[in-house]
């Protein structure tokens, strides 16, 4: 039979170890390492824009250089051109080095196209 005041009573209790931050804790986290990742990418884009700008407007500051240096270049490569067709053809009487071969003037000479 039972004791006269009864049974002492079960001591029991859970004993469930720490298994971690809350999912609260995590949302947090990635929300707040979403964020930062966002504001990066946006300042990455800021920079590479810049970059771009920059990039067009050098070209554009360029261009005029270039230009006048694929001119000197034509130029350079008519003169040679004169040059060597003044000495291969210069036993030919009545020839004139860079003059149209052509007899209608509706023919352009070479001279006058311009390619780039």
């Amino acid at each position: 039979m039972p004791p006269a005041g009864g049974f002492e009573a079960v001591k029991y209790k859970r004993n469930l170890p720490f298994r971690g931050p809350s999912g609260l804790v995590i949302l947090g986290g990635v929300t707040a390492v979403c964020a930062y990742g966002f504001y990066r990418v946006g300042k990455g884009n800021l920079e590479k824009r810049e970059l771009q700008r920059e990039k067009v407007w050098s070209r554009i500051h360029l261009v005029p250089l270039l230009l006048a240096e694929g001119d000197r270049d034509a130029y350079r490569r008519q003169q040679a051109a004169l040059a060597r067709e003044r000495e291969i053809m210069k036993d030919v009487p009545g020839w004139e080095a860079g003059k149209s071969v052509y007899n209608k003037p509706n023919h352009r000479s070479a001279e006058t196209i311009v390619v780039i």
